[in-house]
């Protein structure tokens, strides 16, 4: 009876030529979690901001039509409360608009400017990894036709 040839060791070896560098895989988690906790924080800056505005926003309305709604002498006065407070809700509108828009172009180039980093940042480090396991392989490879 033929005896089947065992590949395990021949296996094991080949493996054991091409060993795994696992650091590059530690090195990229901890580039992922330090962009995930900037863009974090870039979120939770413009939601405390955003959150802010909508308070001040909503105070101010508020006020406004707490003026608007007081007993007046005159009916003619009434027409005036009414007209200054949608004049008066029109321009704080517009205002904070804006403001709101400035919180969201800030956020839009403070992302751009973290992706642009991070982009950099793993393209170096991959053309380290690369070129380390271009070295190790090819080592490896010297390794093995030398025996």
């Amino acid at each position: 009876m033929a005896k089947t040839q065992d590949f395990t060791t021949m296996f094991k070896d080949m493996m054991g030529a091409f060993p795994v560098d696992m650091s590059s895989m530690d090195d990229a988690f901890k580039t992922q979690a330090g962009l995930s906790e900037k863009l974090s924080a870039v979120a939770l800056e413009a939601a405390d901001k955003s959150t802010a505005l909508s308070t001040k926003w909503t105070q101010d309305y508020l006020a406004k039509l707490q003026t608007m709604t007081k007993a007046k002498a005159d009916p003619a006065d009434y027409a005036k409360s009414m007209t200054d407070f949608a004049s008066a809700t029109a321009e704080t509108a517009a205002e904070n608009m804006a403001a709101f828009a400035e919180i969201a172009k800030k956020v839009q180039v403070d992302t751009m400017e973290l992706m642009m980093a991070a982009g950099k940042d793993m393209t170096d480090e991959a053309s380290a990894v690369v070129q380390k396991a271009t070295k190790d392989a090819t080592a490896a490879a010297k390794k093995a036709t030398a025996k």
